[in-house]
């Protein structure tokens, strides 16, 4: 799931909307380096508002994968708990659940992250152009996305990713000096320390015996959370209290160490500007694929296998230290291949359908849990434990389409996204323009 005339990061809101055209009408958000759409002429990698198309594409596809991951979880209580639902147990729900565990979960955060890391450093130069104190305005940035990723937390979606990035956020402005090399270094130290603290765990666990993951308590559970999820909102929002300290346990032990080592390789890649022309690096992107794929497709089958809830706590902590080492490898080879994909003629449309709603992250990131929370839960239609997976992942491809046409709609008139306009107001301590200049 920031600032000024920079580009934003996957919860950013804060760069200048793109400039209209010389005859007053919204300049069409291109991916740089491609053809137009048809009838139009190439745009520059950076428009004169300083924004990378690139980012905001990547955080666009990044968008679809998380909504496709939550959905899952948000639908269904067993997946909450690590075990399979009897209840959909055919071979189109089974198998849509199964790729979504193999190609999206646990990737697409990582994906976020490093476009966080990423934008942290085209915030502090676009704070060095313009004079402007970066420190004291990040810092208002992370407050305003805390505050709203408690607000969303409590209320919508427990499996937040806002409150963390914001705390994060302050280690990463405190390491904005360090070198790529060494930012490099320190990520990958982060993944490997915690994998192997995952695999000492299961090995702990397999010396005393091992221990179940489907348990009769689970299944108490698991009704006590559908009853609860279904009930009013007063109820739902104490089953997201309730269910708080869960989430934050796997935050501290598992979601923040990997989301802070991707924000590192985020300002490293940064710092080299990778992204600013991603023509020159094509070689990398090659070699991305061709290690990315195959490894973390791997890691990716193995850790599905293991978290289906069928085999025991020791072998998903050891799935776990696979994935942490194999996750980052599968998501970088994704997006080399958008970036590269975007770069031909048919794969540059893809890129103009992505890109306004990754313009508008955090307003489509928090829109994607209301309407879910009112689909599934006391809030509306409490569907929880009612839809199986392969009809999860179809309402959740519906809403991403409709949320690809609005977002292009809004920002055709107006500068920002209504949650960044209010975050970036927070942030600059000033009220921005809200309609675009025509």
């Amino acid at each position: 799931m920031s600032h000024t005339a920079d580009e934003r990061s996957p919860t950013d809101d804060a760069t200048e909307g793109t400039p209209p055209t010389t005859d007053g009408t919204p300049r069409e958000q291109e991916v740089p380096g491609l053809p137009a759409a048809r009838g139009t002429s190439p745009r520059t990698v950076r428009d004169p508002a300083g924004r990378i198309a690139d980012v905001d594409v990547l955080r666009g596809f990044a968008l679809l994968g998380i909504l496709l991951v939550n959905i899952t979880f948000i639908a269904s209580a067993h997946r909450l708990e690590g075990v399979h639902d009897p209840s959909f147990d055919g071979p189109l729900d089974r198998g849509a659940l199964h790729l979504t565990v193999v190609l999206l979960e646990s990737k697409f955060y990582l994906l976020f992250s490093f476009l966080f890391g990423y934008s942290f450093t085209l915030q502090m130069r676009s704070a060095e152009r313009g004079g402007a104190r970066f420190t004291s305005r990040f810092l208002r940035r992370c407050a305003g996305l805390f505050a709203i990723g408690v607000f969303h937390a409590v209320v919508l979606f427990p499996g937040d990713i806002l409150t963390t990035y914001a705390l994060l956020g302050l280690i990463l402005l405190a390491a904005r000096g360090t070198r790529p090399r060494a930012a490099l270094r320190t990520a990958f130290l982060l993944f490997g320390i915690t994998a192997l603290l995952y695999l000492l765990l299961g090995f702990l666990i397999w010396l005393d015996g091992g221990a179940s993951v489907d348990t009769p308590e689970t299944a108490a559970g698991i009704q006590d959370t559908l009853a609860a999820l279904r009930g009013d909102p007063a109820s739902v929002i104490g089953e997201n209290l309730a269910r708080l300290s869960d989430v934050l346990l796997i935050i501290v032990l598992l979601q923040g160490p990997a989301a802070l080592a991707a924000f590192l390789v985020g300002l490293a890649a940064g710092k080299k500007e990778l992204l600013a022309n991603v023509s020159a690096h094509r070689t990398l992107l090659r070699r991305l694929q061709w290690i990315g794929f195959p490894v973390g497709l791997a890691g990716a089958v193995f850790y599905a296998w293991a978290s289906q809830g069928t085999q025991g706590v020791e072998y998903l902590s050891f799935a776990v230290a696979v994935d942490l080492l194999t996750a980052p490898l599968l998501t970088a080879a994704y997006a080399a291949t958008v970036l590269q994909l975007i770069r031909t003629t048919r794969g540059a449309a893809i890129g103009r359908a992505l890109a306004p709603a990754g313009r508008m992250a955090l307003t489509n990131y928090l829109s994607q849990s209301l309407v879910l929370a009112v689909l599934f839960t006391g809030f509306g239609f409490a569907l929880v434990g009612r839809v199986g997976p392969a009809t999860a992942v179809l309402i959740a491809l519906t809403l991403f389409a409709v949320q690809l046409v609005v977002s292009r709609w809004w920002l055709d008139r107006h500068a920002y996204g209504p949650v960044e306009w209010v975050l970036r107001a927070f942030t600059n301590a000033r009220r921005p323009r809200w309609r675009n200049e025509r």
